[in-house]
């Protein structure tokens, strides 16, 4: 049985290797690791070339856990998600081939280049852990982590992700361009052979499941659940949106607090868990009225004047 103070060695291990890749990206790593903690998935939304799929390999290797990649093109049916029931004539019988949903890490590269149809797949996978096909489910292996990417400055051929779906990832993460140093760093580290060929397994990832229930017992004081509920009310009430935060988006932001605080050492969250947390789990998830997207309002923006309205417990 694992406990909190298994978690901050953990994550050190996983954090030092991932950096002998991706330089200068703690920040996202961070929140990938928010995610794991919490058996949640994340949307890294960013540029091509900045490192999504390698970050996506690197912390699969660092947990020694089968990762796959899913290169989504509009031709891509739910069958090469999921899997299939193949008939076996010699045995006279249907048996599954599982798809690439089957692994413990998964990347879903330009999920929004798949069609709605081949999206509404990893629904189910995403939100029970378990997929069904042909009137059969079958668990997925835990843990179990999908990471999808999507590009923001390209839109033909593209579907958006809907509402529904957008709300099954814990988080939104943006890895950005590197700074002048960083980028030299880079320069220097690629030099020869790329990094990824020689790291390994630094942490077990059957730990997971138990380093997750772990978390549970990290304590959210009353006026910080308060102030969650507060701040999802005046979302839901604000004139901008059309969409404020889901119930499940609450229950997101309370479990992040809580392994936030686990990897910082800790056995209870504080206010600067909570609002630092809140834009990569909530944003994602608001949905702006057309008129106020013409005004020039972002739901970045309504995000932050929220948060500067809603009182924050100060102690």
């Amino acid at each position: 049985m694992a406990s909190l103070a298994d978690i901050p060695p953990f994550a050190t291990a996983v954090r030092e290797n991932i950096a002998r890749v991706i330089v200068g990206k703690a920040e996202a790593v961070e929140l990938l690791l928010v995610a794991l903690l919490c058996g949640g998935h994340a949307l890294i939304e960013d540029v091509p070339g900045v490192g999504k799929t390698m970050l996506a390999r690197a912390l699969a290797i660092s947990l020694g856990v089968p990762f796959r990649r899913l290169q989504c093109t509009p031709d891509l049916l739910p069958n090469d998600v999921t899997g299939v029931s193949v008939f076996r004539q010699n045995e006279g019988r249907f048996v599954f081939q599982p798809g690439p949903i089957f692994s413990s890490v998964l990347l879903v590269d330009e999920i929004n280049r798949a069609t709605p149809r081949t999206q509404s797949a990893l629904l189910e996978a995403m939100g029970e852990g378990q997929v069904t096909v042909d009137g059969e489910t079958y668990p997925l292996p835990r843990p179990f982590l999908v990471l999808a990417t999507q590009n923001p400055v390209e839109f033909e051929g593209t579907f958006p992700l809907p509402e529904a779906q957008l709300d099954r990832f814990l988080l939104q993460v943006g890895l950005g361009y590197p700074t002048p140093a960083d980028e030299l760093a880079m320069l220097t580290a690629l030099q020869g052979a790329h990094p990824i060929d020689s790291i390994g397994p630094v942490a077990d990832g059957r730990q997971l499941p138990a380093l997750q229930q772990a978390i549970w017992s990290v304590h959210v004081a009353e006026p910080l659940r308060d102030y969650l509920v507060r701040l999802a009310g005046a979302l839901r009430a604000h004139p901008d949106l059309t969409l404020g935060a889901s119930p499940r988006a609450t229950l997101a932001l309370f479990r992040a607090v809580q392994a936030a605080a686990a990897l910082a050492g800790r056995d209870y969250a504080t206010p600067d868990d909570m609002k630092r947390l809140a834009t990569p789990v909530l944003r994602h998830r608001l949905m702006l009225r057309p008129e106020s997207a013409l005004r020039g309002r972002t739901t970045a923006g309504v995000l932050q004047s929220v948060l500067g309205e809603v009182a924050i417990p100060v102690e």
